[in-house]
């Protein structure tokens, strides 16, 4: 435990640290973007080695590796990728992995210095919880934009990091993006949180896994899709828990974790 917890500070250190300089380096650099413009192809290059240096980060200072399935799913041209979201994990993973990403960000994220900017810069749509329904139109027409410049737009359907195997909660946005914007759906699955858990500072040893599965073809029923979509991430996610489960956790596995796990082996046998 003491190791893992000063190999976990080292990373922290690493990441915390690049992440502020970058912030600000390509904060600045996006204040000369105007409005609708793309970000120069060095601003992505720079997007995609910070997410790539620190996942080599966490493999090398404490011990997790990092396994994408079926990115042949991924569609050309615009789409919806409604991703599990566990861990930061999901933001590096899936961010090298798709052409042009438009990332759906609370607003209270775009409104921190630099940062904020950066990501403005880089494409991402903001969504002020706030508002409640109200900011549904807005962030429809910017998504719908996004598209129709080739983007992939990258959503949480949760809209915050949940623990593994716990009760799911999707937010109805997902779907009104589904019903409104005519494109496909990719479902990714994740088990990040059983190695870099959203409220734990110490990160754990292991292979980190996202999967991304068939998309969900446009046409279908506001029921039909929601039902569709809960049910092929959430078996996708406990799927892969299970996997590292049996292959053995480095970690303690808190009592409520293991008998969902444990259910959850019985209801796959």
């Amino acid at each position: 435990m003491i190791v893992q917890a000063i190999r976990s500070a080292v990373f922290y250190g690493l990441f915390l640290g690049q992440t502020v300089v970058l912030a600000i380096v390509l904060g600045l650099m996006a204040a000369f973007i105007r409005k609708g413009q793309r970000a120069p192809d060095f601003m992505w290059a720079v997007t995609r080695y910070w997410a790539r240096s620190n996942m080599a980060f966490l493999r090398f200072a404490v011990g997790i590796k990092s396994e994408l399935q079926g990115l042949e799913n991924i569609p050309e041209g615009g789409c919806i990728i409604a991703a599990k979201h566990q861990s930061d994990w999901d933001i590096l993973a899936i961010l090298p992995r798709v052409a042009y990403p438009a990332f759906i960000a609370k607003r209270q994220l775009m409104d921190i210095p630099f940062f904020g900017w950066a990501a403005r810069g880089l494409n991402a749509i903001s969504i002020d919880r706030k508002l409640g329904g109200q900011a549904m139109p807005q962030m429809l027409a910017e998504a719908a934009d996004k598209l129709s410049h080739g983007s992939q737009v990258i959503i949480f359907p949760e809209g915050t990091r949940k623990a593994p195997l716990a009760p799911p909660e999707y937010k109805f946005g997902v779907t009104r993006m589904y019903l409104a914007l005519n494109v496909p759906v990719v479902p990714v699955a994740v088990n990040s949180g059983l190695f870099w858990g959203r409220n734990s500072l110490v990160l754990w040893p292991g292979t980190a896994r996202a999967r991304f599965l068939p998309p969900i073809p446009p046409g279908l029923s506001q029921d039909e899709f929601n039902a569709r979509l809960v049910e092929t991430i959430e078996t996708g996610s406990t799927a892969l828990a299970l996997d590292a489960y049996r292959d053995g956790l480095a970690r303690p596995i808190p009592a409520e974790l293991r008998r969902r796990l444990e259910d959850a082996a019985q209801a796959a046998a």
